[in-house]
């Protein structure tokens, strides 16, 4: 059953979650949840912050659409588990009953069935439970790495499409500008980033607060040339300080931000013909459509698709390569008593 007929599933208002695979699915029995950061910060804001009433607000909503799909933020996260069977005529090789995996696609479209929510963890995101998800044929996946601690991994996993993208987008010798420098997507855009635009390319990273770790170890770890501290919201702020921060705008600007509010700031920051890149879940493209108007600037704007080939690789890979990345990501991610 899916409401309304014929629609497919992202768009769905209601999904079938009964926990049994048709012949090309895959049935996985769900450890853990990692809500997308702009859908969580939107339901613990409407929750009070209560723990409690986060995971009972995303029962209801999965009980209610067979599914976790944020009716605000339009957005909803992934999981991770194992497989608990496979459907005969499931199309994948090199996959068995018993493997741990993460989903690498939205639970947007994820059929989920939520039996208890054991816990949620307000820092992180992430809502551990006991349930069951349907992968289709065409559902992306990975196995989880044995070298990567499982939360860590899932973390990474949920913000995989930000690094392989701009490892794609940015160019030797470019300016990059990083708006949400200092969360998961942010940090990992930045490093990509700085890997690619070489030693004659500039990353500038923008975050509400540079006292945190996470933008200390932007600067110390050199995966930065400036940062910028500042409210993305606040566009005449940014003008003001565009001048000096920024003399020659940024041939890439990627949002990575949890808030909506930020399309002018990032238009602002991109030079004429200069690219764009909408990771966060919070735009708002109708705002950076007319905004980019508004304001006479020709720009590419492109969506934040969360896959790009090779995505779950790359990410993984990029904290394997940084360890002082790694290590933050063990420290703020990590399984917690």
């Amino acid at each position: 059953m899916i409401e309304p007929a014929g629609a497919l599933p992202q768009v769905a208002w209601r999904l079938d979650n009964t926990p049994l695979p048709h012949a090309n699915e895959m049935l996985c029995e769900v450890e853990a949840l990692n809500i997308d950061s702009a859908s969580f910060r939107q339901i613990s804001e409407a929750c009070g912050g209560d723990p409690t009433a986060i995971g009972e607000h995303i029962r209801e909503n999965v009980r209610a659409r067979g599914k976790q799909h944020n009716a605000v933020t339009g957005s909803g996260g992934m999981f991770v588990g194992r497989v608990a069977a496979l459907g005969i005529d499931y199309p994948h090789a090199g996959i068995a009953v018993g493997d741990r995996i993460a989903s690498l696609v939205s639970l947007t479209l994820t059929p989920l069935h939520i039996d208890d929510v054991l816990g949620v963890d307000v820092a992180t995101g992430r809502v551990w439970i006991r349930g069951y998800a349907i992968l289709f044929a065409t559902g992306l996946y990975t196995k989880l790495p044995i070298d990567i601690p499982t939360d860590v991994a899932l973390a990474t996993l949920d913000v995989a499409g930000a690094p392989a993208q701009v490892r794609r987008l940015a160019q030797p010798g470019a300016t990059v500008v990083v708006i949400g420098a200092d969360g998961k997507s942010g940090l990992l855009s930045c490093v990509q980033a700085r890997d690619r635009v070489g030693f004659d390319g500039r990353v500038v990273g923008i975050v509400p607060d540079r006292t945190t770790e996470a933008a200390q170890l932007l600067v110390s770890g050199g995966y930065v040339n400036e940062l910028i501290e500042l409210d993305a919201r606040d566009v005449i702020g940014l003008l003001a300080v565009l001048p000096s921060a920024l003399p020659q705008l940024a041939d890439l600007v990627v949002n990575c931000v949890n808030v909506p509010g930020t399309e002018l700031s990032s238009i602002l920051c991109a030079k004429d013909e200069g690219t764009v890149y909408f990771f966060s879940m919070s735009t708002s493209f109708t705002a950076a459509a007319l905004g980019a108007e508004g304001v006479g600037k020709d720009v590419t704007m492109i969506v934040g698709n969360g896959y790009a080939k090779n995505h779950a690789a790359v990410a993984l890979q990029t904290l394997r390569d940084h360890p002082a990345i790694l290590a933050y990501f063990t420290k703020r991610y990590g399984a917690r008593s």
